[in-house]
């Protein structure tokens, strides 16, 4: 009996050295399944990834690679949120982040992913610098409320919109841009089945109902030619010829300094938005209310991004999915640690994940994008200039196809009306400074 105390203790000492696991208020148990219901909700991107890549497969960035990278991201950003913050988030590279990769920086800028890869990496230094003196917190002051809640609907609209036309559900009009696909086609047919089912076992709030909804939906693409299957189970494929692909001709060029600001700007608002809401959410937030581990979230966060582009993985970052294994019952690092032993399995599993078709991934994209549509309602519609600042990054995002162009526009919106409309006192010199840059920007290039 005591031998088994004495393990028991030990054990717990152990568990609480590693992941600030208490076993006065945690059990191993609820943490291990908060874990995989963390990486039920998160799994998604396992697919979506490599469908949103494979734009980049005939320029050299190979299908496969992208899932190798995408789970060992995944999984080393998790560890050191696991390890080093001790909190029960999992990470991944971010919805939005990877379509500003893809769609903006390579196919609309025209640069090589190589280039893009450079952009991420060089934003993680700045991120882990930024972290270690404080002036992300402060940075956090600068942009108003309301447009950061609008980047968030405005990606959420470019996301579903890639999600409907990767299904064919709407497709090129030379008349009016775009126009509804023919939905008697396989593809469109895939979608909504997968739209359907996946809305269902949502609103039954059904864990991982994004990947059964996606797993699904493959399946039924075999009989209507949209899947093709070449096995189940296999070596994962190698990142190889993605790994440490970096471009450093153009590190000083002002397009390379602007595609980094976006994703240092995309990925600080997006990570502190989740780890601020999921923790509140969970009651992790003392009476001051401030939140005990941020900065070492925040890190954890930055080194993940560092790391995951080396290996050929576009922005790493926080996961609001995290919510459902919080909503479980997890509280520390071992959630995390679960969460990250799940990737390393679902490794093994790249011909399943690379089998999955475009459109039985749009389902999640519109999904997600309705999830993030939600900020709407924290946008300030009583006063004008927040109400057309929010607009205008909401519009231009789709619009556009360019996550940075919505940005840059809704900060020059904001700051010109709070200038001519006689409300200097809601600037702050560093807004002024940054719409001057991006005015410049659409002057001159």
């Amino acid at each position: 009996m005591w031998g088994n105390t004495l393990l028991n203790i030990m054990e717990h000492n152990i568990l609480k050295t590693l992941f600030g696991f208490d076993s006065k208020t945690m059990r191993r148990r609820t943490e291990v399944i908060a874990g995989i219901t963390s990486f039920l909700t998160m799994a998604y991107i396992l697919a979506v990834n490599p469908s949103i890549f494979s734009a980049l497969s005939e320029s050299g960035m190979d299908t496969g690679a992208v899932f190798t990278a995408t789970a060992v991201a995944s999984i080393i950003g998790t560890l050191v949120m696991a390890f080093y913050a001790k909190l029960p988030f999992g990470l991944a590279p971010g919805m939005g982040l990877n379509a500003f990769f893809v769609y903006t920086v390579c196919l609309t800028m025209g640069y090589s992913w190589q280039f893009a890869l450079t952009a991420v990496f060089l934003e993680g230094l700045i991120f882990i610098l930024l972290t270690v003196t404080k002036v992300r917190e402060l940075i956090v002051t600068v942009i108003p409320v309301s447009l950061k809640n609008a980047i968030a609907v405005g990606i959420g609209l470019f996301i579903a919109s890639l999600g409907l036309k990767n299904a064919g559900i709407v497709v090129d009009s030379e008349a009016t841009l775009v126009t509804l696909g023919k939905f008697t086609e396989p593809a469109p047919i895939l979608f909504i089945i997968g739209l359907l089912l996946t809305c269902v076992l949502q609103a039954f709030k059904v864990r991982g109902a994004l990947l059964i909804g996606i797993l699904v939906t493959t399946l039924v693409g075999i009989p209507l030619g949209e899947t093709h299957i070449n096995g189940l189970v296999d070596v994962p494929p190698s990142p190889a010829s993605i790994f440490m692909q970096f471009e450093w001709s153009q590190i000083f060029t002002l397009d390379m300094l602007m595609v980094v600001l976006t994703f240092l700007f995309i990925d600080m608002f997006d990570t502190i938005g989740t780890i601020v809401g999921v923790m509140t959410h969970a009651g992790m937030v003392d009476k001051q209310g401030r939140i005990p581990g941020i900065s070492k979230a925040l890190m954890a966060d930055a080194i993940a991004t560092t790391a995951g582009a080396c290996v050929g993985a576009s922005t790493t970052t926080t996961y609001v999915e995290s919510a459902a294994g919080v909503q479980d019952g997890g509280r520390s690092g071992l959630t995390a640690f679960s969460t990250a032993c799940c990737f390393a399995v679902a490794l093994f599993f790249a011909p399943l994940f690379l089998a999955i078709p475009s459109a039985a991934t749009a389902p999640a994209l519109v999904l997600v994008g309705l999830a993030m549509f939600k900020s709407v309602k924290n946008i300030d519609l009583h006063e004008y200039e927040d109400a057309l600042a929010a607009f205008v990054t909401i519009l231009f995002m789709p619009m556009t196809g360019s996550i940075s162009d919505g940005i840059l526009l809704g900060i020059v919106s904001y700051t010109l009306l709070c200038l001519f409309t006689g409300k200097r006192h809601k600037l702050n010199p560093t807004l002024v400074v940054l719409a001057i840059i991006f005015v410049l920007r659409y002057a001159f290039m």
